[in-house]
């Protein structure tokens, strides 16, 4: 099993959307950076696990986690040209942008805030806190997944 941290903007789509959502299952996409789409593409396994992180708002931290449902698919937003994560250069026969199905696990019964994150030495190596990282995908070690469990 792999782990991972998954940021969206709650204004967007936040861990309630997903809780509210048919069978409190979504796709996750829109994502446009080609590092992240081939995390989506070739390492997300079905029941891999994920941090949901609500990002660019007055708290950023760890809200909730959810559930790879579904591995990787073509972003079927990419080939639409009314929509804002349209891309005329992605097709279905060649498609530049994937996603993967997430469902919502649980609400964390806390905020884990990323100014928390930070000051926790077991956490260096975490993608999350390194300067510089703005990924919106990342991978997570059990090692990490955990200690940050330990935190709730």
């Amino acid at each position: 099993m792999n782990y991972w941290l998954m940021k969206s903007e709650p204004d967007a789509f936040g861990i309630n959307d997903l809780y509210n959502k048919p069978n409190r299952t979504e796709h996750w996409d829109g994502v446009r950076n080609y590092q992240a789409r081939n995390m989506m593409r070739d390492d997300m396994k079905l029941g891999d696990l994920i941090f949901f992180y609500h990002s660019n708002c007055d708290v950023p931290g760890i809200v909730g986690i959810t559930e790879v449902v579904k591995e990787g698919y073509p972003d079927f937003f990419a080939f639409d040209p009314d929509d804002k994560h349209f891309d005329p250069k992605s097709d279905p026969e060649h498609p530049r942008w994937m996603m993967v199905d997430v469902k919502y696990v649980r609400t964390l019964s806390r905020t884990i805030t990323l100014k928390e994150l930070k000051h926790k030495p077991e956490l260096a190596d975490l993608a999350l806190v390194r300067r510089g990282n703005r990924l919106s995908i990342m991978p997570v070690s059990k090692e990490q997944w955990e200690f940050i469990l330990s935190l709730e």
